[in-house]
């Protein structure tokens, strides 16, 4: 029994991989869980629009960041901020400021940041009437609305990284990748290759949620559908270049799948789809920041919700872009570090 107790600890200590999931994992929990688990937004960003903008801004409570005072500004201004997604909420004033009259102001929400908007409506009913709510893109609150667009770019995620990162993984254990070693194709041609079918299933995914999504949870599709597709494609590689970059950094499916599910734990938990970025502490905050369901989810609310375009999303289709192609940079070189062992051993013999 001692001897077999022994040998269990030995083996354990030498798969570092199994032992980062029975460290790693808990700490992760301990961190997301005591510093990302909070649905209260105590601060959102907010314009100030119309002939009494100064006035109304001076008496915001701290919950509003204002970032723009414009007395020149119009409701459409206003409308277009958040549909941009310059700002959180935009109020528009009335009356005339030269003359002392005032009006009631009109709190512009945007309804697709979900807690955000339900921190802004619970401040705005407490002023007693002086501000009056109206909730844009997602009018009930709807959390289907929003949690969506965000379900389907958790699944281009799933199938990106734990299907597609033992791909490479089964030519290895089969020994099919020695006579990818002899044939005369560049790495990035093979890895093209091989995440082409997972490309197609995951499109088709994609497009089946969101029927469903829209048939029967209402989500509406406000945007162009173009804008959605490149984005979806963009995040697509992304995924697609993680799972191939797991696939050559591991031996055996087994290590794929752990490695995978690293890395797709963080996407799920830190990236707005569950907790809200704003309510995060900073640290934590700036982990989803890197984390591309973040800009996937940015552009599927934005385009499916608000109607917005490429102008307004050009940030997380850039953010995006850079990633692609880093990824499958790397993916690209240690795959043809993988192969070059095999060649000069076929070469040899």
């Amino acid at each position: 029994m001692k001897a077999m107790i022994v040998k269990e600890f030995r083996e354990l200590i030498r798969d570092r991989r199994t032992v980062g999931l029975l460290v790693g994992l808990p700490l992760i929990l301990l961190v997301v869980f005591g510093y990302a688990a909070n649905f209260y937004v105590d601060h959102v960003s907010a314009a100030v629009v119309g002939p009494q903008a100064e006035q109304v801004a001076a008496q915001l409570p701290d919950l509003f960041e204002v970032q723009t005072v414009d007395t020149a500004a119009t409701e459409q201004d206003a409308r277009d901020m958040l549909r941009d997604d310059v700002v959180d909420v935009a109020l528009v004033t009335g009356g005339d400021a030269a003359g002392g009259t005032s009006s009631t102001a009109t709190a512009l929400i945007d309804g697709s940041n979900l807690f955000a908007a339900q921190s802004i409506l619970a401040a705005v009913n407490a002023t007693g009437g002086a501000i009056t709510p109206e909730v844009l893109y997602n009018p009930d609150l709807t959390t289907a609305w929003v949690m969506i667009p965000a379900i389907i770019g958790l699944i281009l995620t799933f199938i990106g990284t734990i299907v597609t990162s033992i791909g490479l993984v089964r030519e290895r254990e089969a020994g099919t990748l020695e006579q990818l070693a002899v044939m005369p194709i560049k790495p990035g041609t093979v890895i093209l290759g091989k995440i082409a079918p997972y490309f197609l299933l995951a499109a088709i995914d994609m497009v089946i949620v969101t029927a469903l999504g829209m048939l029967l949870f209402d989500v509406p599709f406000n945007g162009n559908v173009l804008t959605f597709a490149l984005g979806a494609a963009i995040f697509l590689f992304v995924v697609l270049g993680i799972g191939v970059f797991i696939s050559t950094i591991s031996q055996t499916a087994g290590q794929a799948i752990q490695t995978a599910f690293f890395v797709l734990m963080p996407q799920i938990l830190l990236s707005g789809m569950i907790f809200p970025l704003e309510a995060m502490a900073a640290g934590v905050r700036w982990i989803g920041y890197l984390l591309p369901l973040t800009y996937f989810t940015k552009i599927s609310q934005g385009v499916m919700l608000r109607g917005a375009g490429i102008d307004s999303l050009w940030l997380p289709f850039v953010v995006l872009t850079v990633m692609a192609v880093a990824i499958f940079t790397a993916a690209t070189l240690r795959f043809r570090r993988d192969l070059a062992p095999e060649r000069r051993e076929r070469t040899a013999s």
